[in-house]
């Protein structure tokens, strides 16, 4: 009878601890472990983290890091962490945030355009993915990289095709360069390069007058035209004149892109600048900005006239008013200048 107690009483403790192990089991691997009250929370993990640098920011997010640790050294994620961006669901267990550390690797949207310089895209790029400003600098303007594209630093901003893409977050500056090449060479079908060839252009000359095309006008309706204008101008000889070329050159001869001109003065015209198209015929040497798609396609498709000059329209603005010859231009142009100076823009 006495031996009979001793086996229960064995089995009946044995039974309680099973059930601790397996109550312990349960909350370190099914029970709920987040400690947020948004639907969902989102966690970058840098490339080379440590797992003691994870579980810095993981600890706000969950109710116990010590029960997570545990089931991250069972399953060896503790060695084998993996960059990128991941979102955690609220109510997710430590088995299933651990699986979403190790699979779900989430996309993101990187979105550039209207970038004055290859310094501003770096800045706009390093922002969305994990590549910082100056390892994209480098990238961009490493020598290889130049030579193999017959780029300089003044013309690399016209191999980015603006548009918005999907990249792990994770990115590095020369995978986000890569994949920048592999965008270019499609936009740049045999389509685009023979509309290219008949205007005697090359994509990175067709970059750089669609920029000048794009600081005149952001009408998409009236953008062929305004590229019609400057083609006919190249056609003659003629200086292309273009006060967008004007203000680049005073923002870049003062090493602040930031400056706001909302008006050419005649002593600006006088800027000895490669880029002032006043002085020096021809197209400056590089995008004045990054055209968007429809500016490239704009110049690729121009409109077909017999305009070689064009002023803001006062009576419609947005547009413009377009002249074939200097008489009819310079009527429209009194009409713009006395707007100007009855609204007090001076500069």
């Amino acid at each position: 009878m006495y031996l009979k107690k001793i086996v229960i009483a064995t089995l009946l403790i044995g039974l309680l601890i099973v059930g601790y192990f397996s109550f312990r089991i349960y909350q370190i691997v099914m029970s709920p472990n987040t400690n947020f009250n948004n639907p969902e929370a989102t966690l970058f993990i840098k490339t080379g983290e440590t797992y003691p640098e994870l579980r810095r920011d993981l600890e706000p997010l969950l109710k116990n890091i010590g029960n997570f640790d545990v089931l991250a050294e069972r399953k060896g994620y503790v060695s084998n962490l993996k960059a990128g961006k991941y979102i955690l669901k609220k109510g997710m267990n430590n088995n299933a945030i651990i699986n979403t550390l190790r699979t779900a690797n989430v996309p993101v949207r990187v979105s550039f355009n209207n970038q004055e310089t290859i310094y501003n895209l770096a800045g706009r790029i390093s922002k969305q993915i994990e590549a910082d400003s100056i390892s994209l600098i480098n990238s961009m303007l490493s020598e290889p990289f130049l030579n193999k594209n017959s780029l300089d630093e003044q013309t690399v901003l016209s191999y980015f095709i603006p548009n918005t893409y999907e990249f792990f977050w994770n990115t590095s500056a020369n995978q986000f360069i890569e994949r920048m090449g592999t965008e270019n060479q499609q936009f740049w079908n045999s389509e685009r390069l023979a509309k290219a060839e008949k205007l005697d252009l090359t994509p990175t000359q067709i970059s750089i007058l669609a920029s000048i095309v794009q600081k005149e006008t952001n009408k998409r309706d009236e953008m062929p035209r305004v590229a019609g204008v400057y083609l006919n101008r190249l056609k003659k000889d003629w200086p292309l004149q273009a006060d967008p070329t004007v203000i680049f050159a005073m923002k870049k001869n003062s090493g602040n892109f930031d400056l706001v001109i909302k008006r050419v003065l005649l002593k600006d015209l006088e800027i000895d600048s490669p880029y002032n198209t006043y002085k020096y015929q021809g197209l400056p040497p590089g995008p004045i900005a990054m055209p968007d798609i429809v500016a490239l396609d704009a110049v690729l498709n121009p409109e077909t006239h017999e305009y070689f000059y064009f002023v803001a329209d006062v009576e419609n603005f947005g547009y413009h008013k377009f002249a074939k010859t200097l008489q009819q231009h310079n009527q429209n142009r009194i009409k713009y200048q006395q707007w100007v100076n009855k609204q007090r823009i001076m500069r």
